[in-house]
């Protein structure tokens, strides 16, 4: 790798911008876990793992906007705290979004039940809190965390660049990880919408003789089409840390340019406000619900439109047992 290139200087307008995502993200990752609290009858499984993944985006976006505020200019004890944050916090949610397409894939398609789907919760947990404190921890220990200079951040601390072995460290504390999601989200939200275009097509020759299947599978679309846009906003937000870390590892003096700087520091932080247009903007059970508080009117009762449609069992033909779609656990729609 180069020598380190000189540093970034980040403008008044960017650092704005990119505190302003801090606060959306932060404050999409609270609505997130206040939905989740006030309304006991939508957590289903798939939306618990999402409550940690907005804990995981929380606490990103709380240690960025502190990093982004004080624009660091070197190594201090506070950079090196908020490093280890956002490290944790970022890492965190690299495993807890892909622990959520993996839960989506082996609910909608293997089916796990019972047991064993508790024990995969539980390996959720040790992975995804685990794996990211111990890398976390250690690059502290070793002092590998510092000033970076904002070539692969923007004003936050992260990798001291002057650290021999910062690559190895860089790739251990995100960016392995990073690359890793951008492969697997995709391929396991591809096989899931084969899965259910599959569903659909079986589903379509009992149409006759089933009285909730129309609305199953209206159910199932929506879900489809919010599945597919998981990766693709995953990747849209992440890709310029990326592009970033590659130009940095070139030396390129690109790695400055004001709008790729500004892209970063967006597409890091507002990972929660994201999640927050997705699973509660538009989704209607929880959109519905919110407005009815806000506007003090007493909530809608309980419906099939807001907890997802029944149950509808279709005879499966043979080898395709996995066709009927449990709804609880799709993301509402």
């Amino acid at each position: 790798m180069p020598p380190p290139a000189p540093p970034t200087v980040l403008v008044p307008s960017e650092r704005a911008v990119v505190l302003l995502s801090c606060v959306l993200s932060a404050l999409g990752s609270g609505l997130l876990v206040a939905t989740h609290a006030l309304w006991p009858d939508l957590r289903s499984r798939a939306r618990r793992l999402l409550l940690f993944l907005s804990l995981a985006d929380l606490l990103s976006a709380a240690s960025y906007f502190y990093g982004v505020l004080q624009d660091f200019s070197g190594t201090s004890w506070d950079c090196v705290l908020q490093g280890a944050l956002s490290t944790f916090a970022n890492t965190s949610s690299f495993f807890w979004t892909v622990a959520i397409a993996l839960y989506l894939y082996l609910s909608i398609v293997r089916t796990p039940r019972g047991p064993r789907a508790g024990r995969l919760l539980l390996a959720f947990h040790v992975v995804s809190w685990g794996v990211p404190l111990a890398i976390t921890v250690a690059a502290v220990i070793l002092k590998k965390i510092g000033y970076d200079a904002s070539d692969v951040s923007v004003g936050w601390c992260w990798i001291d660049l002057e650290a021999k072995d910062r690559v190895l460290w860089m790739l251990l504390t995100g960016k392995l990880w990073e690359l890793l999601a951008y492969v697997m989200l995709p391929v396991l939200y591809l096989l899931i919408r084969k899965h259910i275009n599959r569903a659909h097509q079986a589903l379509s020759e009992y149409r006759p003789i089933l009285s909730e299947a129309h609305r199953l599978q209206h159910h199932s679309s929506m879900a489809d089409k919010k599945l597919v846009l998981i990766p693709v906003i995953f990747i849209c937000l992440r890709v310029w840390s990326t592009v970033r870390f590659v130009l940095t590892l070139c030396g390129s003096p690109a790695v400055r340019a004001p709008v790729l700087v500004v892209l970063h520091g967006i597409g890091n932080t507002f990972q929660g406000g994201a999640n927050c247009i997705m699973f509660v903007l538009c989704t209607r059970a929880v959109r519905t619900r919110l407005f009815s508080l806000c506007c003090c009117c007493p909530a809608p009762p309980p419906a099939e439109s807001l907890a997802g449609p029944p149950e509808a069992s279709a005879p499966s033909r043979t080898g395709d047992s996995g066709a009927q779609v449990d709804p609880d656990e799709l993301p509402h729609t």
